[in-house]
């Protein structure tokens, strides 16, 4: 069946004599409510009464058309144009050339109101006058002038007003407001009433039978235009629609929103103005002309007159549906949306978003049916449910309020048949579960969303998208989400899903099993890490103690991190992490390390704990190196940290070969002499003294340094091996020893020997010599600097008359010299002892 927007019925036909039927024939139609008048080709007005409903609805009340009054107005001559004006209850009839005034219901001409002559067209539009004064405005066309006239109209008489001249002679008009749209023989205009400024709109190339000029509603024309075009065009001279592709030979054309109606001989084309698409046509032989109703049109042939009656926008909606033209149906309803109460709107929309939404899905249409799923906010649950195995995330009391007609494919045959296909329908599912999971469309149904989505993921082998489901909340159901997980070996998600659920223990025994290689899980390739990590992140901290013993049996060094990696404010109890760590050194160490140097610790049992700690690792390593990682950090320790006991370090350190920590710490108590001797003679390691010296004299004077080198130069020379040594230590640093120190020095050496530092000593007395004398320059320049800038600054000129008196002693000054207090005021330099300021 066929879809209709318009329903059509035979309302009158018009019984003559044979005689008789060339001259009766019906050339034009009015309409107001239910009366409807027909104007002859042989001059006569006849009034129509139209039945209560002309839907052609078979109902009990229903009744034929019934025949009013009837006017002849002249002997010949059809009548050309009417037009109804209720406001006053005239029926303006345009024949013979001449507009005359008629009652709308006796049809007896008003006699106040006279014939207006020459007169080739005319319309009447509703503008401000209407509401202001009570009058409605008539345009006119003149048949001997090229002008249009405008008219006042009122209830007894009518003026003109207003004349605008034409270029060409009018064929055809249509008035909206004060915009009038006029075709000439080749032309279409756009002229302002008000203002008399006409616009060339187009050419075209009709006959005088073909033009057409219709109003379209809210400042809009409907135009034949050139090559079978229906041109939109608004009162500004622009188009805001596409132009439609009408048929050849279109004799006449309305406009009924949401569709255009064009006429032919034997047919009537029914258009959307949505889509520009022919929606229905009607055989009608023998048409002439349309008329333009409030519910729809007349359509009039030589003797009868159609009623097509605008069927409801619900039913032609629904009827869309029916024929599976569902996206017709959606523009159809936001086209007319205004037509529609807000909640009615909004319910039909879903409805029908709903239903091409499960055409589209059943075409595989995915993106499409997506959206149109969202925006009829489709429970999720009635996609679920189409799925074979998924009936089972569905609640017991879930019952489906679509009426689905399955008319596409039977998901449980596709699932047996055809693999590749229904894997495009579980992706499907997925997308869509994912795009309403958290919003108002999935609050009654967040549980059966989330089960669907992790057996729909476990299935699919989604591990990115599984993982991130089960790790952040989510509302699984665990008797039906952990046998899903378990048959797929999916048992890393699975302590994901019992962490998200609060059950800690479990998550992490379920992880230490992969780990241990009790379950198979290749998804995860670190679960060693994560289990580290969460435990470093758990509030739970029987659950960490727990599990630290594994964690650190495993790897001490990553285990540790469940302690060293705590937020701040959910750090462990110090002392019982550290009694749990003295199974492990290495944890232990890293775990002082981390108190240490982040956290800044300054407790003494700390500093001496790990510094015991790195004695004993140095003393356990069997390879050698001259500074082996673990004596480096050992060495910086005793260096710079303060807060350790040097005495119980030493006592440990003594009796082994930690010959320079030795050394170190006896630098701590100011054994400086027997620290250099520990390292000259038991480390044999001479640069290691030197260096000693530098270091241990860093933030000290100088006089340090050089008393620290003296040092080391006396026990150089107590050995008659290390004379060379002394030598050198000597000659490379001459500017840190005195020329007193060549009385140390034994009598066998020469002074060639010594050259180089009694050369650098000379060199670095006289240096210090003009230093000294550089500085005093410069300190003198820099005071005479200070002078100038204060003799500039008191530069102050000051009066003095014959008659000025000493501020002090009141006397007349004579003298030309004088003294000024701060505030200015003169005295003698004998008065300034006197001077209170």
């Amino acid at each position: 069946m066929a879809f209709k927007a318009f329903r059509q019925t035979h309302v009158y036909e018009k019984q003559v004599a044979p005689k008789e039927k060339d001259k009766s024939s019906i050339q034009c139609l009015e309409c107001y409510d239910r009366n409807v008048y027909i104007g002859t080709k042989s001059a006569t007005v006849q009034h129509l009464i139209l039945p209560s409903s002309t839907n052609g609805d078979p109902s009990p009340g229903w009744t034929k058309t019934r025949e009013g009054r009837a006017r002849k107005l002249g002997s010949s001559n059809p009548v050309a144009h009417l037009r109804a004006v209720p406001l006053f209850n005239h029926l303006l009839v345009l024949w013979d050339r001449s507009i005359t005034a008629l009652n709308m219901f006796s049809l007896e001409p008003v006699s106040t109101m006279k014939k207006i002559q020459h007169v080739s067209l005319f319309e009447v539009c509703e503008s401000l006058l209407t509401a202001q004064v009570g009058c409605v405005e008539m345009v006119t066309s003149s048949s001997r002038r090229k002008a249009i006239r405008i008219h006042v109209v009122g209830v007894d008489r009518w003026e003109v007003v207003k004349e605008v001249p034409l270029p060409q002679e009018p064929l055809a008009f249509a008035v909206d407001g004060t915009s009038l749209c006029v075709a000439t023989c080749e032309r279409y205009l756009l002229c302002d009433i008000e203002t008399g400024i006409s616009e060339e709109l187009f050419p075209h190339n009709h006959n005088r039978q073909r033009v057409i000029v219709t109003s379209a509603g809210r400042g809009e024309f409907l135009l034949n235009g050139p090559g079978s075009l229906g041109m939109f065009v608004m009162k500004t001279g622009i188009c805001q629609r596409p132009p439609l592709q009408w048929p050849l030979e279109v004799l006449a054309a309305t406009v009924c929103f949401p569709y255009i109606l064009t006429l032919q001989s034997q047919v009537l084309s029914v258009y959307s103005m949505l889509d520009q698409q022919c929606k229905q046509t009607v055989s009608l032989h023998g048409a002439k002309g349309l008329l333009s109703t409030s519910d729809g049109v007349l359509v009039f042939t030589e003797r009868d007159i159609f009623s097509l009656r605008l069927l409801p926008f619900e039913e032609q909606i629904q009827a869309l549906v029916g024929h599976e033209r569902v996206e017709e149906a959606l523009l159809l309803l936001d086209g007319v949306q205004s037509r529609f109460p807000h909640d009615s709107y909004k319910e039909l929309q879903k409805a029908i978003a709903c239903l091409a939404g499960f055409v589209h899905f059943y075409q595989e249409g995915f993106s499409e049916a997506r959206e149109l799923f969202i925006k009829c906010e489709l429970d999720p649950r009635e996609i679920i449910r189409l799925y074979p195995d998924m009936q089972s995330c569905l609640s017991e009391d879930f019952q489906s309020k679509v009426d689905q007609v399955n008319k596409g494919r039977d998901l449980q045959v596709l699932w047996q048949e055809d693999r590749d296909t229904f894997h495009h329908y579980l992706a499907f599912l997925g997308d869509f579960l994912s795009a309403v999971r958290g919003t108002e469309q999935d609050l009654k149904c967040t549980t059966e969303v989330d089960c669907a989505l992790l057996r729909l993921y476990t299935e699919l082998g989604d591990t990115e998208n599984l993982q991130q489901l089960v790790t952040f909340p989510n509302e699984c159901r665990l008797d039906h989400c952990v046998p899903v997980l378990e048959r797929h070996n999916r048992f890393f998600a699975l302590g994901s899903l019992y962490q998200s659920h609060g059950n800690q223990t479990d998550a992490i025994k379920t992880w230490v099993k992969i780990a241990d290689g009790s379950h198979k899980d290749p998804s995860c390739s670190d679960v060693y890490g994560h289990i580290v990590w969460t435990l470093s992140q758990l509030k739970d901290r029987d659950t960490v103690w727990k599990f630290a013993d594994w964690t650190l049996q495993r790897h001490q060094e990553v285990g540790v991190q469940i302690f060293t990696k705590r937020p701040p404010d959910d750090r462990l109890e110090t002392q019982a992490v550290l009694v749990h760590l003295e199974k492990y050194p290495l944890a232990l160490v890293l775990y002082l390390e981390f108190l240490i140097h982040d956290l800044s610790s300054e407790e003494e049992r700390h500093h001496t704990r790990l510094a015991l700690a790195y004695v004993t690792q140095s003393l356990q390593e069997e390879e050698e190196a001259d500074l082996r990682p673990t004596r480096r950090k050992l060495q910086q320790l005793l260096w710079e940290s303060k807060f350790y006991d040097i005495s119980t370090v030493y006592g440990r350190v003594n009796a082994t070969t930690l010959h320079t920590e030795k050394a170190v710490l006896l630098g701590r108590t100011g054994e400086h002499s027997q620290a250099l001797q520990v390292l000259v003679h038991l480390e044999r390691d001479l640069q290691a003294a030197e260096a000693y010296c530098c270091r241990a004299a860093q933030g000290r004077d100088t006089q340090f340094k050089q008393a620290l080198l003296l040092t080391l130069l006396q026990i150089y020379l107590k050995s008659e091996d290390l004379t060379r040594t002394a030598v050198d230590l000597l000659n490379n640093n001459p500017q840190a020893f005195t020329s007193e120190v060549i009385q140390l020095l034994p009598d066998s050496w020469s002074v060639r020997l010594v050259s180089h530092f009694l050369v650098g000593c000379v060199r670095e007395t006289v240096h210090q010599r003009r230093m000294v004398r550089l500085q005093k320059a410069l300190a003198q320049a820099e005071l005479m600097q200070h002078k100038v800038t204060w003799m500039q600054a008191s530069k102050t000129k000051f009066r003095l008359d014959k008659e000025q008196k000493c501020k002090v002693c009141q006397r007349n000054l004579t003298e030309p010299q004088f003294a000024c207090n701060l505030r200015g005021e003169l005295m003698h330099t004998s008065c300034t002892g006197f001077s209170a300021s």
